[in-house]
């Protein structure tokens, strides 16, 4: 049956391939929530946070993308951008009569028709923005729809369909499905667009930083005259993005017409204390969880896209005091043994670099180390070889795991782990490559997770701070080094 572009009327059970992702996660809560019955599938092993959000909606994932995973026939068919059109599952549904879609075709025609969609996009930032800005409306008594690339600690789900007039999405710009390669963000309707960053990223499908760029722009244009982009003008891509909008432009960033500064951070309980200036008056005073030069921009940034409905300084005072933050976003995941283990997804030299500053102010002068996993298609290559290098300047000591899965990238354009652990020490930090086998490939994940529990383990000291950075699952590392560091032991 040729693609369609909503959900065919008389639909009841919809099938999602791809279904482990956290956006589609996501989007299987909505639909559940909304009566239908839905199944999914996935290329491997879904792991924490994921699988626990799958648990809850009901869902029993099938491994691996086969064709029996299509036996029952589904009314609908919701394929993913993970999905290749040679996976087995793929082609059977191409060849099948079953109606299809991608995600964010699915998500525009069937949830943001006639909401006002605040859709937040960038390099950086994306997650905990949508996040905090869906739950500063949700405080405010708003009632928003939401979906999330991530565990939002405050809501019970990673998405909803929501009653009030606002949607907030997180607008990806990664390509939409093997058969609609243009960003996923192109399908969400924006009546406000927030950008936070434009840095190259995805170089598995974009060829350049002026193709990467263009992605942006596309966004911008679509954003309609009696709409709003939030563009942080301190950063020369972002700011060039508003030549030819429609939209009205709000301007923020230091010394711009939203501005912001951090008025103290309490290292024991882990919050910020910090002031909102609209056009040098102050909107407001707020305290967060979220720490760090880069959170204090994304709390303006929220701010100046709600303002655009009529929020002010105190509607909005109560949510930031609440907002718990997000999964794997600077996420402390216990303190066994006296150490402070943090989850973080950074993956991008920016992120990891922001992430460890933050922190440093979070955690003040204890000991950080840095776990590294170079895991995501821009990572395993070498197109930020040197930029990695600075990037963990404020830990203290790194942790490298090598790159794996790296078949499908040429010898020319890997990324050199050795060559990233010599520049670190040329820095003055101490760095180790831990989990690589006899000729310096990386062991299989779950193996070199082992690895760098067991090495970890006799140097590490209560008051020191870990910080894992991943955008996986990293072989279970986490749960490992919890369980060892609370009974003292490496894992067998």
């Amino acid at each position: 049956m040729p693609l369609v572009d909503a959900i065919p009327a008389g639909t009841r059970t919809i099938h999602i391939l791809g279904i482990g992702g956290t956006a589609m996660a996501a989007l299987a809560g909505m639909l559940v929530e909304d009566g239908f019955t839905v199944t999914g599938s996935d290329g491997a092993r879904i792991y924490p946070p994921m699988s626990d959000v799958l648990a809850r909606l009901g869902i029993v994932p099938m491994e691996g993308y086969q064709a029996e995973n299509l036996a029952h026939r589904p009314d609908l068919v919701v394929v993913g951008n993970v999905v290749r059109s040679s996976y087995p599952e793929a082609a059977a549904l191409l060849a099948s009569d079953l109606p299809y879609l991608s995600f964010p075709a699915l998500l525009g025609a069937a949830y943001l028709q006639h909401r006002h969609s605040i859709v937040v996009a960038g390099t950086h930032g994306k997650t905990t923005t949508t996040a905090l800005t869906a739950w500063l409306l949700e405080s405010a008594g708003q009632n928003p729809g939401y979906l999330v690339g991530g565990v939002a600690r405050n809501f019970t789900h990673t998405a909803r369909r929501g009653a009030g007039p606002h949607f907030v999405i997180e607008g990806d710009e990664y390509d939409t499905a093997f058969f609609d390669k243009g960003p996923k963000f192109l399908h969400y309707r924006p009546r406000t667009a927030i950008i936070t960053s434009v840095e190259f990223d995805h170089a598995d499908i974009y060829t350049d930083m002026e193709h990467y760029r263009s992605a942006f722009r596309r966004l911008v244009s679509i954003v309609p005259a009696d709409g709003a982009l939030v563009l942080r003008w301190d950063h020369d891509e972002v700011a060039r993005l508003a030549d030819g909008a429609a939209a009205r432009v709000l301007r923020y960033g230091p010394g711009q017409d939203w501005d912001g500064r951090i008025e103290g951070v309490d290292h024991q309980t882990g919050r910020m204390r910090f002031a909102v200036l609209h056009e040098g008056r102050l909107f407001g005073q707020f305290e967060s969880i979220l720490v760090g030069e880069h959170n204090l921009w994304n709390q303006v940034a929220a701010c100046a896209a709600l303002s655009v409905s009529g929020l002010d300084g105190a509607a909005l005072a109560s949510g930031f005091r609440t907002f718990e933050g997000i999964k794997r976003r600077q996420d402390v995941l216990g303190e066994p043994g006296g150490v402070t283990v943090v989850d973080d997804f950074a993956h991008h030299p920016t992120a990891v670099r922001l992430t460890l500053e933050a922190l440093r102010l979070r955690f003040g002068g204890r000991r950080l180390w840095a776990i590294f996993e170079p895991r995501s298609n821009t990572s395993r290559r070498k197109v930020f070889q040197d930029e990695y290098g600075a990037a963990f300047d404020a830990a203290d000591q790194v942790v490298l795991a090598p790159p794996g899965d790296l078949d499908r990238i040429a010898p020319e354009e890997r990324f050199d782990i050795q060559a990233l652990a010599h520049a670190i020490r040329s820095r003055g930090r101490d760095a180790w490559v831990w989990g690589a086998g006899p000729e310096g490939a990386a062991l299989a994940a779950p193996a070199v997770a082992d690895a760098i529990v067991a090495h970890l383990l006799p140097h590490v000291a209560p008051e020191d701070v870990v910080a894992i950075l991943s955008n996986g699952g990293f072989g279970g590392l986490h749960q490992k080094l919890l369980q060892a560091l609370g009974s003292g032991s490496p894992p067998r």
